[in-house]
């Protein structure tokens, strides 16, 4: 077990791959690799994703005869480079240059550990090129009456249907992650303050995000109608919960979200980050400023040359209230918002770091299609 949370068996259809007895064969040397991972406190979904994306690798080698790490060699990585370039998914579709790029860096993270153990003389993959990203264009992002459209689908004379109004207008208003909306509890909701508290977000960091009245009203809603009705279990501390009573998990949340947007006709395609870049899309045309959608979507930089300006949650809450698109009403103190940080952040940088963070979900679910 890589660390508490994470198991390696616990992924249907994962098979070990070649001699669990060879001290020096890849499964057990992965599975060194995961604990000291743990250690390291890297989160149970990299550990994950490094698990499965190398674990690709060692089946590649396993046909192949090759049983040990240190029988790896650049040639063979450049083998194996050009595999996944012509490999082609059941759909006939190739692989993206992002889940290609993805399962090469786990094995350079791999055999930079095997290195650094000494469990191989020297590191094949030091200097494999990766491939480079496309950029992906057109953007993906809903128009304020496509929301609506969306918003107006669930079945509110059901108590899922409430239950499902008040996830999409969280993700609407706050543009948190899909993980971080499987992860929300009881109390982190302030219905005073109009605040949610985003725990151990990406980068294992806290953060306090506003959240608009109308979004608040469906919680409070949800709360109060059918959340007691579907908790089995009376010390259940997560926020959202299934029909069966329990957490949601992300791919879950993923399917409903997504049958949403299917459902609505809109010609776009998309699940939960499809809202995170339409709130800061639309945030950013109202007239925000760029630092602040940056604090409250969570992105600590753009890039490795600019400095993240820490942002009051007051000051937070007041530009949301008045650039976000699905307010009550438009506060009348305009001028008090034009007080903001100078834009050294482009809107093009924050939008292709949420462009990236898309493709990553992506790839996230690329497990399960790919082989």
């Amino acid at each position: 077990m890589a660390r508490k949370g994470y198991k390696l068996n616990n992924r249907p259809g994962m098979r070990f791959v070649g001699n669990l007895s060879d001290p020096q064969g890849f499964e057990l040397l992965l599975q060194r690799w995961l604990e000291w991972l743990g250690v390291q406190n890297y989160s149970d979904k990299s550990a994950q994703n490094y698990d499965v994306y190398t674990r690709y690798f060692m089946r590649w080698c396993d046909e192949r005869g090759i049983t040990q790490p240190r029988e790896v060699t650049r040639p063979v990585l450049e083998r194996y480079q050009r595999y996944l370039y012509h490999y082609r998914k059941e759909t006939g579709e190739p692989l993206s240059f992002r889940g290609q790029r993805a399962r090469l860096a786990a094995l350079r993270q791999f055999f930079k550990w095997l290195t650094k153990q000494n469990y191989v003389l020297y590191n094949p993959a030091a200097d494999i090129e990766l491939p480079r990203v496309e950029k992906r264009l057109p953007r993906h992002v809903l128009t304020v009456s496509e929301v609506e459209k969306i918003m107006l689908l669930p079945d509110l004379s059901d108590g899922l249907g409430i239950r499902d109004r008040a996830m999409l207008e969280v993700l609407y208003s706050t543009g948190i992650r899909r993980m971080e909306v499987v992860n929300l509890q009881l109390y982190d909701v302030d219905k005073e303050r109009g605040t949610l508290m985003v725990r151990l977000g990406k980068g294992k960091k806290d953060r306090m995000v506003p959240i608009g009245e109308r979004a608040l009203a469906w919680v409070e809603k949800y709360l109060v109608e059918v959340r007691p009705l579907l908790a089995i279990n009376p010390h259940e501390p997560q926020l959202f919960l299934t029909n069966l009573g329990e957490p949601f998990t992300p791919a879950r949340l993923t399917q409903i979200v997504r049958r949403y947007v299917l459902r609505a006709e809109i010609g776009k395609t998309g699940s939960c980050h499809l809202f995170r870049h339409t709130m800061a899309t639309l945030m950013l045309e109202n007239g925000c400023d760029i630092r602040f959608i940056q604090a409250i979507l969570g992105h600590v930089e753009l890039s490795t040359t600019q400095v993240y300006t820490q942002v009051g949650i007051r000051k937070l809450k007041e530009i949301h209230t008045l650039t976000h698109p699905a307010r009550l009403e438009r506060t009348t103190r305009q001028d008090e918002a034009t007080d903001t940080p100078t834009r050294e952040i482009t809107a093009d940088d924050l939008l292709d770091a949420l462009d990236a963070e898309s493709e990553d979900e992506q790839d996230e679910l690329l497990d399960a299609d790919d082989e």
